[in-house]
């Protein structure tokens, strides 16, 4: 066994691909090596600005021989043929191949041919060299004199040097020869760029690699580079009284901007603390990759002071270097402020924006109004076919109202809230940090006197972004969040751009998932089919227009003509058409029942990944059900009733029910419309449509009050009368009025159960 260190070294490697291809290296080597016969105990790959490193141990010295056969022509073949099989094989005569025989071919030859097994070094002369000239940058360019010859290298930046070592844990390595674009491998590395010569490096292996490129002022590592700014961060702030703002993705940025971390406190005039601290956080971090200070036990209110990181170690200890940033810090700063101060002062053309203000019913007295009002007059597009930004926002405005009273929001809030949640869009900030969107009309909002309630909707109907994003947990957040989401939903199975596969452009599943998530938050029963009608609804004419002629190609003319009676209710329709209006679901069916089909299925994702069994989901989940919490808790009651005894043996007998209902069901045998108490014969069915008709209103009760664990207990006392009914009972009578009864008794016991779940879905 002997270990392999490879080094690419070149110019400057973007922070954000180094992990990627130092993993990317590791994978690609090692399965070539693998693949090539050869085997390996340890493999770890590593990252700086300027090298890609990987570390393989415990290689074996020599792959195997392998046993390959080849099978070939029927022995009666013409001899051309076989002289062709035996010089693809390597055979020199007929007598090398074996004669086998089976059923379809009759006799025919095989070739067993033996692949020696080669050393190592020959393996890693050959792979490591492919993998170098189609490594998968991101990104990548040709130099030099060779960059227009055809076929030359690409690289993610200039390479430099190309390092090599093969040998044992202890003793003498050799460099494994090869040469790629011009550099042949060596034993040699460099040190840092500024703090060390250009004198090479001599390595042996790994150990020592490491050793010497860090007295050559190179920390190899990336995971302990970031270790040490963190460390350093934290101490020098505390040190200065302060704390510094966490922040894990610019600590690995910065980790892969530096090969020798010096960690140095910089500071900016205390007078930009006027601006929001996310404007500072996100313009230091932004331009300057550095991390913010707050005070000590106050992570909202900052310091004029930040930390950042050098790359080198400076006589005057850093000075210089914080100065400069600091110029820098206060430049950038200057235009924040400048942002800020714009964002709460009128626009200069507010005479252009009337129309659209009272359209609207906007005050343009108010800074976030001026901006919804220009949003609007500038047309600004939200989606070629589904019409501008302004046309969309009160497209969820009135859709809001719709949703308030059902999740226990004011309609005024909520409609006020929807109307200027786009606004911050035209404000100077965003326009600079598109990522502050929402944070920012929260601000302006709260600044023109807004309810709280509608400013806090403003910055959170975007939530939940991911699956880890917290739920808005204000009534009037959830009714603007749940406008927006379905209006984008709708909207975008109106004009047919759906997820497909692995595509999604516009994040329609992370809009279903956010909906979903918002819908289970509370104990709000919400039926999703009335609100896709209301959403359906607030759509102009020309894109109802499009709808129907997709559905015309994609459905045929039949089912065209239903949704052509939706089509003329659409122009100028207000919420109350569709109160009246019941036939609008099968007028624009096909629409709503595909997309409350795409919410089923993240449903299913979701509950899955928060643990649910997936033949509970199946058995609760059936085509038409669009009251999510419902399904959410009668899934969540199945799966406990489950693990009980009781639970078990119920699910056992009901199970057996369904079967023989099935089976009769398929014979047409005649089941009677009602039961007939007076041919119940038997006590044991007599005994368990006593017990039926005892629960049978308690279950539907409790089911009504969402109480589902105690609807299953109810029906967990027909259990033992099911049981004896089995036990005792012939269903399959030879007088077929009683075997009616009988049958008409199961599948009221099948339909009272089907209330909850379809339980021969269930494995248990």
């Amino acid at each position: 066994m002997s270990d392999l260190l490879l080094e690419l070294l070149s110019e400057e490697i973007p922070a954000r691909m180094q992990r990627k291809a130092a993993n990317d290296l590791k994978k690609l080597v090692t399965d070539g090596l693998v693949g090539a016969g050869l085997t390996y105990e340890a493999a770890q790959a590593y990252s700086t600005p300027r090298r890609l490193t990987l570390d393989i141990r415990g290689l074996s010295l020599h792959s195997k021989d392998q046993l390959e056969e080849r099978k070939g022509p029927s022995i009666y073949a013409e001899q051309q043929v076989i002289a062709g099989f035996l010089r693809s094989a390597g055979l020199d005569d007929v007598s090398q191949a074996e004669v086998r025989e089976d059923a379809k071919k009759g006799k025919f030859y095989v070739a067993k041919i033996v692949k020696k097994g080669r050393t190592a070094e020959a393996i890693i002369a050959e792979i490591i060299p492919q993998i170098i000239r189609s490594f998968p940058w991101p990104k990548s360019m040709r130099w030099g004199k060779t960059s227009a010859q055809q076929g030359s290298l690409k690289w993610v930046r200039p390479l430099q040097n190309i390092l090599c070592v093969f040998g044992p844990e202890v003793g003498e390595t050799e460099v494994i020869d090869f040469e790629v674009a011009g550099f042949r491998t060596n034993r040699v590395t460099f040190g840092h760029r500024f703090m060390s010569d250009d004198t090479p490096i001599e390595v042996r292996r790994f150990d020592d690699y490491v050793a010497k490129l860090e007295l050559a002022h190179v920390i190899l590592d990336a995971d302990r580079r970031k270790e040490i700014i963190l460390a350093d961060a934290r101490n020098l702030a505390f040190a200065k009284g302060l704390e510094l703002v966490e922040d894990d993705q610019l600590a690995e940025e910065v980790a892969g901007l530096v090969e020798w971390p010096v960690v140095l406190m910089g500071e900016f005039a205390s007078e930009f603390l006027v601006i929001p601290p996310e404007v500072i956080r996100l313009t230091i971090r932004t331009n300057q990759k550095c991390f913010v200070l707050s005070e000590q036990g106050q992570s909202t209110k900052l310091s004029n002071h930040f930390i950042l990181v050098s790359n080198i170690v400076a006589i005057d200890k850093g000075t210089e270097i914080a100065f400069g940033n600091g110029k820098v810090v206060r430049a950038r700063l200057s235009d924040a402020l400048y942002f800020w101060q714009r964002d709460q002062a009128d626009l200069p053309d507010l005479q252009r924006f009337k129309s659209s203000a009272s359209a609207l019913n906007l005050d343009l007295h108010k800074p976030l109004d001026q901006r919804m009002a220009r949003l609007d007059q500038l047309m600004v597009t939200f989606h070629a076919k589904l019409g501008t930004q302004g046309e969309r926002v009160c497209r969820i405005a009135q859709l809001a109202q719709t949703i308030a009273p059902l999740v226990g929001a004011d309609v005024a809030h909520a409609k006020r809230a929807a109307m200027l949640a786009k606004a911050d869009l035209q404000t100077e900030v965003v326009g600079e940090f598109p990522e502050l969107q929402g944070i920012m009309g929260r601000k302006y909002a709260l600044l023109q006197g807004e309810n709280p309630s509608v400013a806090a909707a403003i910055e959170e109907h975007y939530k939940p972004i991911g699956p880890n994003d917290r739920v808005p947990r204000d009534s009037v957040s959830v009714a603007v969040a749940l406008a927006d989401k379905i209006d984008t939903l709708v909207g975008f199975w109106l004009i047919n751009e759906r997820p497909t596969g692995s595509k999604d452009p516009y994040a329609l599943r992370r809009a279903a998932l956010g909906a979903i998530r918002l819908l289970l938050s509370k104990e709000w029963n919400l039926a999703l089919q009335p609100i896709f009608r209301a959403s359906f609804a607030t759509f102009s004419q020309k894109i109802i227009d499009n709808a129907v002629a997709i559905y015309e190609q994609k459905l045929g003319r039949e089912s065209a003509n239903k949704v052509d009676g939706a089509k003329n209710l659409t122009n100028a329709l207000h919420m109350e058409v569709f109160k009246v209006d019941c036939d609008i679901t099968e007028k624009a069916g096909p629409i709503f029942s595909d997309l409350l089909s795409f919410f089923q299925e993240r449903l299913r994702v979701y509950l899955r990944e928060e643990g649910a069994r997936y033949d509970a989901i199946d058995a609760v989940l059936t085509p038409l059900d669009d009251d999510f919490l419902s399904v959410a808790r009668r899934v969540e009651a199945i799966i406990l009733f489950l693990n009980s005894k009781e639970g078990g043996d119920l699910i056992a007998g009901i199970k057996r029910a369904a079967n023989i209902l099935d089976a009769e069901k398929k014979k047409a045998t005649k089941i009677a419309a009602a039961l007939d108490p007076s041919l119940l014969m038997e006590p044991e069915e007599k005994r368990l449509f006593r017990e039926y008709e005892h629960i049978e209103q308690k279950v539907q009760c409790l089911m009504n009050g969402g109480d589902y664990g105690g609807a299953l207990h109810q029906l967990a006392l027909l259990r033992k009368p099911i049981d004896e009914f089995f036990e005792k009972v012939l269903v399959n009578d030879e007088n077929l009025s009683i075997r009616a009864n009988r049958l008409t008794l199961l599948a009221k016991i099948h339909q009272l159960s089907a209330k909850i779940a379809d339980f021969s879905k269930l494995t248990c």
